[in-house]
Parts: structure tokens; C-alpha cells; sequence
């Protein structure tokens, strides 16, 4: 089996050494990771500007744009032959509800998903991120039932996050749906030491909502969350109440 890593968090983090070392058991590994942090970058492409890769010593190849670019140069010139399979992450930071809007990992894993390829992103939801490391047996064990499957969902990639807790504090697996989360104080305005004005997004606090099978409980309850992402994002149900609404012109 041939299998793409990639990351938001730049080839130098520590969650993408974790998920290489996972996969390296389960096939034929190639990283293809951004120069830098790409973190909320969505699923952004880079248009304007040339995308120049390079290799490291280690064979990692480093692409100064998003880790969608890095999906897509791997998959359409980097790689001889096309990847059995995509692996995001590990994120340095959870991705649950709505965050998988913003994140660049779940992103390059739609990519993929987009290409015809299945991908699973990964995301660890504490921020000890130096301890990743100890994760290595519980990702085998899961990525081992999930990459052989031949009946892996067309058209959808699974979101995965691992809790905030020691890999042996663990409760079990738990497939999810999204919660919902809302930001609060996310904003900062302020005057740089020149006097003018700017603004920073992020921090703050953030509350969550969501049903019993939300991913976000199972994380606060110490289990790993599976979450299945299809790409079609189209509303069914309101398709016939918005055709009652005579829209025309």
C-alpha cells in the first residue's frame, strides 16, 4: 500500500514524525508536508505566486504553500504512482465541529477525498504536543482497522481526534457527529507602538453544543472520536421547501 502523509503544522512538527511512524507499518510512506504552519488555512490553493518544493536529507518534500497545494502536487507530479491512501496530521490541536471549516488538516484530507483517494485526518486535542510521540501504538492499532477496509466510504473522509489524555487513560472509540461551536472574545483591537490600529484574530473562549453523539463529548470523555465528512454539503431536506419558495426572475 502507498501511502501520502501530510500536515498544517509544517514537516518540522512532531505530529507528522508520529503519523510517518504509524503508517510506516502499513505500506510505503511519503511525506509531503508545507515549509511552515499552516494552521486555519482551510482549503486554500495557491494561485498568485510560483510553488518551489525541496527535499530534506530525510527525503521529506517540503512545498513553501498550503497543505492543499502539498495534496495536490503530490498526487498530480510528486509522487511515480498514485497513493492507495492519505493521512493528515497529527494536528497539533483538536479539529472538532466547526473548526473543520478552518483546518488546513482536514482540508488536505478532502482534498484527497476530492481526488478519488481516501483519507483520514488526524488531530490530537491536548496541547502537551511534545508527548505525541506516545501515541505511535495507539495509531497503529487504529489505523490498521480503518486503511485495509474495503469498504471504506466513497466520497467522505474520517475525522479523527485523540484525546487530551495519557494513550493508556483511553475509554475507547467512538463514531461521532459534529458538534457546534461559537466564539467568544476572539477579537482584539489595539494600537501598534506607532499608534495605528490593528486587529488579532484568535484566542478567547469558545462554547460548544451538540447532541450525545457529538465529537466534542466523546473527547471530554476521554474516547477517540471517529467522524465521517461527506463531501456534499447540500441541504436535502430544504430542497423541496426552498423550490415552494417561487423563486424566479
Amino acid at each position: 500500500m502507498r501511502i501520502l502523509v501530510t500536515n498544517d503544522d509544517g514537516y518540522l512538527a512532531g505530529g507528522i514524525l508520529t503519523l510517518a511512524r504509524a503508517a510506516a507499518g502499513l505500506g510505503d510512506v511519503t511525506v509531503v508536508a508545507p515549509d511552515r504552519e499552516q494552521s486555519a488555512t482551510s482549503h486554500s490553493l495557491t494561485l498568485h505566486y510560483p510553488l518551489r518544493v525541496r527535499s530534506t536529507s530525510k527525503g521529506v518534500q517540503v512545498v513553501d504553500g498550503t497543505p492543499t497545494d502539498c495534496v495536490m502536487l503530490a498526487i498530480g507530479e510528486l509522487l511515480e504512482d498514485r497513493p492507495d491512501f492519505v493521512l493528515s496530521g497529527v494536528n497539533h490541536g483538536p479539529n472538532l465541529g466547526d473548526d473543520v471549516l478552518y483546518s488546513g488538516t482536514v482540508a488536505a484530507a478532502m482534498e484527497a477525498t476530492i481526488l478519488g483517494i481516501p483519507a483520514i485526518a488526524v488531530s490530537y486535542a491536548g496541547k502537551d504536543h511534545e508527548r505525541l510521540g506516545d501515541w505511535d501504538a495507539v495509531l497503529v492499532q487504529l489505523l490498521e482497522q480503518l486503511v485495509h477496509r474495503t469498504d471504506f466510504p466513497a466520497e467522505t473522509l474520517l475525522n479523527v481526534n485523540l484525546p487530551a489524555v495519557r494513550p493508556d487513560e483511553v475509554a475507547g472509540v467512538r463514531v461521532t457527529s459534529l458538534g457546534r461551536r461559537a466564539y467568544v472574545g476572539s477579537l482584539t483591537r489595539a494600537a501598534d507602538p506607532n499608534g495605528r490600529e490593528y486587529f488579532w484574530i484568535g484566542g478567547g473562549e469558545s462554547k460548544w453544543w451538540g447532541g450525545p453523539d457529538s465529537d466534542f463529548r466523546a473527547i471530554h470523555e476521554n474516547f477517540i472520536s471517529v467522524t465521517p465528512l461527506h463531501l456534499d454539503l447540500t441541504n436535502y431536506r430544504l430542497m423541496e421547501g426552498l423550490s415552494g419558495w417561487g423563486l424566479k426572475l
